[in-house]
C-alpha cells in the first residue's frame, strides 16, 4: 500500500521520544522545584501578599511538586512498558477472547473495540485511583482545601463511569462506522462528526449532565446581581441566566466561568470566590475579564484553532490509517480503527508538543488582552485586588521558573499580570 512505502515510526521511537519528552519535563519541573524553595516573596508581591499566605502557599506548592515527581515517574514507566512490551496488542486480542464468553461475535469489531476500551477503562480507574485519593484526601485535605467525603468521591467517580458507559458506545460505534464507510472524504466525515458532536455537549452538558455533580443556584437579588447585569447589559452581552455552583461541597478552591450559544449566555460564580471576594467590585472585575475574552472574540478564535487542529489530526490519520507496516510495527496483525487512532496519536506526540506549547502562548496573550479589557473598563484597581485575593485564597505559587511557565502555564504568572495592569498607570503618570 502506497502508505507501507514511506518508513514509518515504531513502537520503540515512540517510547524513545516519551522518554526523552519526560526528561525534558523533569528538568523544568526541577527548576520550578527549586524556585518553590526560595525563602521570600519576589519583590513585586512584597507587602502585597502576606508572608503566612506566603508560607502556606510554599508549603502547599512542595506538596504537590513532590506528588507530581512520583506520578509522572509512575505514569512514564507504565506507558513506556505498555509500548515497549506489546500489552496493547495483547490486550486487544484478549478483550476479543473475552466476547465469545458473553456470547457476542468476535467478528464484530465495534463490539470488540468496546470490550477493549471497557478493559482500559478499568485498567486507568485502578491504576489511578491511589493518586485521585491521595491528592484528594492527603495534600487538599492537608492544606484545608478538600471539603468532600469519600462517600462524595466514589459516588462522583461512578457517576462519571456510568456516563462514560451511556454516551461511549454510540460515539464510539459511529467514529467507527465513519471510518469503514468514509472513503476519499473520511477527514471530512469525521471532522463534521466531531463538530456536531462538540455543539451537543456544549449544550448539553451545563443543562443535563453538570447538575448530576453540583447544585446550580439562581444568584440572590441584590447588589452584586445588579452590578453583573449592568456590566453585562454596557457590553451587550446576551446574559440570560446567572447561576452560584457549590463547589464548596468538594473544595475551597473558586473560579467562575461562562458558557452557553449566541444569544443565550449564562455566567457560573463558584460560592467560594463569592465568600473569598468580600468585596462586590473583585468579584465584578472577575466577571468583567471574562466578559472580556468575549468581546474580543478569544472564545470564537479558540474553537476555531480547535476545529482546524481536529480536521487535520484526521487528514493525517487518513494518510497511515491504511499503513501495515505501520500496525506491525506496534504489534498488530489486524488494523482496527480505534487502534489506528491510538497508534497515529502516539506517532504525532512531537507536533502535540509544539502545538500545545504554541496554544499556551496564545493563550497568555488573550489573559493580558482581557486584563487590558477589565482595566479599561475602570476595573483595574478592583482587578488588581481581586487577583491577588485569588493567588491567596487559592495558594496559587507565588514563585514561578520563566522557563516552566512559559512552557506549562496558559496564564500568566500574577507578577506578569500585575506588572501588566500596573503598566498603563505608570505612563499616565
Amino acid at each position: 500500500m502506497e502508505g507501507d512505502a514511506v518508513d514509518q515510526p515504531s513502537s520503540l521511537q515512540v517510547t524513545s521520544f516519551m522518554i526523552l519528552m519526560y526528561f525534558f519535563e523533569t528538568y523544568l519541573d526541577l527548576r520550578q522545584h527549586a524556585v518553590l524553595k526560595l525563602p521570600t516573596l519576589p519583590k513585586t508581591l512584597e507587602g502585597v501578599i502576606s508572608q503566612e499566605k506566603f508560607e502556606k502557599s510554599r508549603a502547599y506548592s512542595l506538596d504537590k511538586s513532590h506528588f507530581h515527581f512520583v506520578h509522572e515517574f509512575v505514569t512514564i514507566f507504565m506507558d513506556s512498558a505498555i509500548l515497549f512490551f506489546g500489552i496493547l496488542p495483547w490486550f486487544w486480542k484478549k478483550s476479543g477472547n473475552f466476547l465469545p464468553l458473553v456470547g457476542l461475535n468476535t467478528e464484530n469489531e465495534i463490539l470488540h473495540t468496546l470490550a477493549f476500551l471497557a478493559g482500559v477503562m478499568i485498567w486507568s480507574q485502578i491504576t489511578d485511583l491511589p493518586f485521585s485519593l491521595y491528592s484528594t484526601f492527603v495534600i487538599e485535605a492537608r492544606h484545608g482545601f478538600n471539603k468532600q467525603t469519600i462517600w462524595l468521591f466514589f459516588r462522583d467517580l461512578i457517576k462519571g463511569m456510568c456516563l462514560a458507559i451511556v454516551l461511549g458506545p454510540p460515539i464510539v460505534s459511529a467514529i467507527i462506522v465513519i471510518v469503514q464507510k468514509g472513503g476519499p472524504y473520511l477527514a471530512i466525515y469525521l471532522w463534521a462528526f466531531m463538530f456536531v458532536l462538540s455543539l451537543v455537549m456544549m449544550t448539553l452538558y451545563p443543562v443535563l449532565i453538570a447538575p448530576l455533580f453540583n447544585k446550580f443556584t439562581p444568584l440572590p437579588e441584590g447588589e452584586l446581581r445588579l452590578k453583573i447585569e449592568q456590566l453585562a447589559s454596557s457590553l451587550n452581552f446576551p446574559l440570560k441566566k446567572l447561576f452560584v455552583v457549590d463547589g464548596s461541597t468538594r473544595s475551597s478552591h473558586s473560579n467562575a466561568y461562562m458558557y452557553g450559544f449566541y444569544k443565550n449566555k449564562r455566567i457560573v460564580l463558584y460560592d467560594t470566590l463569592i465568600q473569598q471576594c468580600k468585596n462586590d467590585e473583585e468579584i465584578v472585575a472577575v466577571i468583567a475579564h471574562e466578559l472580556g475574552h468575549w468581546k474580543l472574540n478569544h472564545t470564537m478564535y479558540s474553537f476555531i484553532a480547535v476545529q482546524i487542529l481536529t480536521f487535520l489530526q484526521f487528514g493525517g490519520y487518513t494518510l497511515v490509517r491504511n499503513s501495515t507496516d505501520l500496525f506491525r510495527s506496534f504489534g498488530f496483525d489486524v488494523q482496527p480503527v480505534l487502534i489506528g487512532l491510538i497508534i497515529f496519536q502516539h506517532t504525532v506526540i512531537p507536533i502535540q508538543h509544539l502545538v500545545s506549547f504554541a496554544l499556551n502562548l496564545v493563550s497568555r496573550s488573550f489573559e493580558f488582552q482581557a486584563d487590558a479589557f477589565a482595566k479599561k473598563l475602570g476595573y483595574g484597581a478592583a482587578l488588581r485586588s481581586g487577583l491577588v485575593k485569588l493567588q491567596e485564597e487559592n495558594l496559587s505559587a507565588m514563585n514561578t521558573d520563566p522557563w516552566y511557565s512559559a512552557y506549562h502555564y496558559s496564564h500568566p504568572p500574577l507578577v506578569e499580570r500585575l506588572a501588566a495592569i500596573d503598566e498603563p498607570d505608570k505612563k499616565e503618570d
